[in-house]
């Protein structure tokens, strides 16, 4: 950035910096100054010190047009990547007086795109402007900013003033999470430990009938449920009370964040939001772990956590000793894995026979057809 640049920044951030037309004023108004001195005549002493006024009076009511805005940012609701971002922005004006002409700028953060901008004609006292408008997301991520400038050079024209505000904003873009309609490595995970890993579904059903207590009937109880032997001896509606286990292995999505990667991180955040979501769907009880944050639940908390990590980052909590999913790019770790435990690899193949199985991911193919494929045993 030249140096005319930065002061003509400073000038218009500051105070005020001429437009074009009032650098030609001002100069008429010289020109006309140093004639005066020349030839000494009244009229054009008159000309140049109106000149002058008027170009003092533009700055005034520049000056005055920008004071009194206040901008309020409304919180914006995470969306996945892909999706359109929300920014809705009120620009109140808490003076008397109606401001005209505003220019305003939204100045987010490259990585999401230029700096956006809006023309706003009036803004009354009693009627606030709002400011709508989509930002189009590629990449996930938390995006934090809170730099919004007004500009103006109302009414005449003469002089550009531009002022920042500070009105925070942080937009959460959640990473996507792909529909599999099945997928073997979580299907299979822990298969080796027979009744221990059977879905919820299957426990209830294979709890079905198996009554452990009896219990007056409340409003809301199914009907299926009553037992219709011991409420006809009560004289009362009596509810069986089923025994329920919680069968079926837990699942661990590990994500290797604490470890350097190359472009193929964003896949292994991709596979982790889905792993978690599928599992989560088929009634797992389903963890997510990192270097960072280590074992969380929770869908928001897991997005949330998803969308902020980086490759690379330093690790504060040590991998459970329990079986688990492990995504990774470094084919080392593989054997320290806890028994039981499965696997995905961003490499295109395995120099050494692992002892447990898992998936190559390959570049040729998408993700999703992938991440539903069988198992490789290698």
């Amino acid at each position: 950035m030249s140096l005319q640049t930065r002061l003509t920044n400073w000038l218009e951030t500051h105070w005020l910096t001429p437009a074009y037309s009032g650098w030609m004023l001002g100069g008429l108004a010289l020109f006309f100054f140093m004639a005066a001195t020349n030839t000494l005549a009244g009229w054009l002493y008159v000309i140049s010190g109106v000149t002058a006024a008027l170009l003092a009076i533009a700055a005034l009511l520049s000056a005055r047009n920008l004071r009194g805005i206040q901008i309020v940012r409304r919180p914006i609701y995470p969306v996945s990547a892909g999706d359109d971002l929300t920014v809705e922005l009120l620009i109140q004006n808490t003076t008397a007086q109606p401001k005209s002409l505003l220019q305003i700028h939204d100045l987010i953060p490259h990585v999401l795109g230029a700096p956006v901008s809006k023309v706003i004609e009036t803004v009354n006292a009693q009627n606030p402007q709002y400011w709508v408008y989509q930002q189009p997301t590629q990449r996930r991520g938390v995006y934090r900013w809170q730099t919004v400038q007004v500009r103006s050079a109302a009414p005449l024209g003469l002089f550009w003033g531009r002022r920042s505000q500070t009105v925070k904003a942080t937009a959460i873009v959640y990473p996507t999470v792909l529909p599999l309609t099945r997928c073997p490595l979580v299907d299979e995970m822990g298969r080796e430990s027979s009744l221990q890993i059977n879905s919820d579904r299957r426990a209830q059903s294979a709890s079905e009938g198996l009554t452990r207590s009896l219990r007056p009937y409340r409003w809301g109880d199914p009907t299926r449920l009553i037992h219709w032997r011991t409420s006809a001896r009560y004289g009362e509606l009596r509810i069986r009370e089923l025994e329920r286990f919680t069968g079926g292995q837990e699942v661990i999505v590990c994500l290797d964040s604490g470890t350097d990667w190359d472009e193929a991180f964003e896949s292994a955040v991709i596979a982790a939001a889905s792993l978690y979501f599928y599992a989560a769907h088929q009634k797992f009880s389903i963890r997510l772990w990192t270097a960072a944050t280590g074992l969380i639940q929770g869908e928001q908390r897991v997005l949330e956590t998803l969308a902020a990590t980086d490759a690379g980052e330093d690790q504060v909590n040590d991998l459970p000793a329990l079986p688990l999913i492990w995504l990774t790019q470094n084919s080392l770790s593989l054997d320290g894995l806890p028994k039981g435990s499965r696997w995905v690899l961003w490499q295109s193949k395995l120099k050494e026979k692992v002892s447990t199985p898992g998936i190559l991911i390959q570049n040729n193919r998408s993700l999703q057809s992938q991440l539903q494929d069988s198992l490789d045993r290698v």
